[in-house]
């Protein structure tokens, strides 16, 4: 029999929303400085990330997770930008930054991978 029991794949998803979150709202302060059109991404994608624990861990159904799925994609595509720019020209980016974006990939990605599974496995 197969374990149907997908309470970890949700929790897990939330952790790595939840992470990726935190890390967003830890450029808000920095961003400041280079624009409000920065410090609003950094903003808004935080705590976009941050209220998607709530969804993931209540387990409020298929629409929602389609929906942070595919906003998340879009973050992964932003933040996988910002590292291609900061290997193109280290000299440009604040100290930091390329380690922090690459934590916030990886639990971008993972949020996906997660995701993905706890909507298209069989019920």
């Amino acid at each position: 029999m197969v374990n149907t029991n997908r309470r970890p794949l949700y929790l897990g998803a939330a952790v790595c929303t939840g992470a990726a979150g935190i890390l967003h709202l830890m450029f808000v302060p920095s961003s400041i400085m280079a624009g409000i059109q920065y410090t609003l991404v950094f903003l808004i994608s935080g705590l976009a990330q941050l209220f998607w624990v709530l969804p993931m861990v209540k387990r409020w159904g298929r629409i929602w997770n389609i929906i942070g799925l595919a906003g998340t994609a879009v973050l992964v595509g932003m933040t996988g930008y910002v590292i291609v720019e900061s290997v193109k020209n280290p000299q440009m980016t604040p100290p930091g930054v390329f380690e922090s974006a690459i934590s916030i990939e990886i639990c971008q990605v993972l949020f996906v991978i997660l995701t993905a599974i706890i909507i298209f496995a069989k019920r």
